[in-house]
C-alpha cells in the first residue's frame, strides 16, 4: 500500500532528526552558480547539494593552512597611473591654498570628477 503525502512527510522528518540533518542557505549571483554548474559538469555530480557537500569534506581534509589559503578572500589593490596621482595630488595642493577650483554649479554632481578632468 502506498503511503500518503503526510506519510511520507512523517518519516522523511523522522529520517532527518536521527541523522541530525540541518538546511544551510545558501544565496549566490550568476557568476557563483555558474561556477558550481561546471564544477558539476567537470565532475559529474548532478545535485548541487552533493557537490557542496564535497567540496567541504574535501576541503576538509587538506591542512589547516591550506585550507585557510583557499578560504581567504582575494584582495584588489588600487594602482593610480602617474598622470592620475598628479592631478589627485593637484587637487590636494589646491584645496590646502583654499584657491577656488570650481564655480558653483559647475559640478553638477558634487563629485569632484570634473575637476579631476579639468586639472
Amino acid at each position: 500500500m502506498a503511503l500518503t503525502q503526510q506519510q511520507r512527510d512523517e518519516k522523511r522528518r523522522a529520517k532527518a532528526e536521527r541523522l541530525q540533518e540541518e538546511d544551510l542557505r545558501l544565496k549566490v549571483r550568476p557568476g557563483t552558480k555558474q561556477a558550481l554548474l561546471e564544477l558539476m559538469e567537470w565532475s559529474g555530480i548532478e545535485e548541487q547539494g552533493e557537490a557542496m557537500t564535497l567540496m567541504i569534506h574535501r576541503l576538509h581534509e587538506l591542512t589547516r593552512d591550506e585550507a585557510v589559503k583557499l578560504l581567504k578572500p582575494p584582495r584588489h589593490t588600487v594602482e593610480l597611473s602617474p598622470s592620475v596621482a598628479r592631478k589627485l595630488d593637484r587637487f590636494r595642493i589646491s584645496r590646502e591654498l583654499r584657491t577656488p577650483d570650481l564655480m558653483l554649479g559647475d559640478d553638477p554632481d558634487d563629485t569632484g570628477l570634473l575637476l579631476l578632468a579639468n586639472v
